[in-house]
């Protein structure tokens, strides 16, 4: 049997991996499950320690979005999600229908996807912006945790997103599935 491979950067093959294979491997105790890793597209990618800054916005976020979240909704706070037999993400943040069972839920079913960045902007605003449009999230906040501003993805197609509008830390950030949420970076 063939391994999977995916062509790193460099030209060299890397085996690659499948959810059910790292699930495997955690019960196995290869890979312990306090490991902060995504898997995208087969390879396992390393996630950075959260900042201060980081932990501040996120915890100020979860407080609005929980004022205004109707009983019909649902705040997933590092939640992984399955997007894909070869593809998990863990965003800081998700609003999702309540009463899908976590492993069952789809980028379809995630109305709003948040991600804190302060060291992985890049990463965040290009490969993982694109994973989310591919697998139709319907919205995704990536938010620049130095300088306060956000930006707003909507209009999920599969080469990628048909709006992307930056968003100041002194301007509203609203979304439409939560019409009593509204929240100023500025002021955290």
């Amino acid at each position: 049997m063939r391994t999977h491979v995916t062509r790193a950067a460099e030209g060299f093959d890397r085996r690659s991996f499948t959810v059910a294979e790292i699930l495997r491997m955690q019960d196995a105790g290869i890979i312990s499950e306090e490991e902060n890793f995504e898997l995208i597209e087969g390879e396992i990618v390393p996630m950075q320690a959260k900042t201060h800054i980081d932990e501040l916005i996120k915890s100020a976020l979860n407080i609005a979005i929980v004022r205004a979240l109707p009983d019909r909704l649902w705040l997933g706070v590092g939640t992984t999600i399955y997007l894909s037999a070869d593809t998990f993400v863990e965003p800081d943040l998700i609003i999702c229908p309540r009463g899908i069972k976590l492993e069952e839920v789809k980028g379809p079913d995630i109305l709003l996807a948040i991600e804190v960045a302060a060291t992985s902007l890049a990463y965040d605003r290009g490969l993982k912006a694109r994973l989310y449009a591919r697998h139709g999230v319907n919205e995704l906040w990536v938010i620049d945790a130095e300088r306060r501003r956000t930006f707003v993805h909507s209009g999920p197609e599969a080469a990628g997103w048909r709006t992307i509008v930056e968003r100041g830390r002194d301007e509203p950030l609203t979304l439409t599935a939560l019409p009593g949420f509204s929240i100023k970076l500025g002021s955290i």
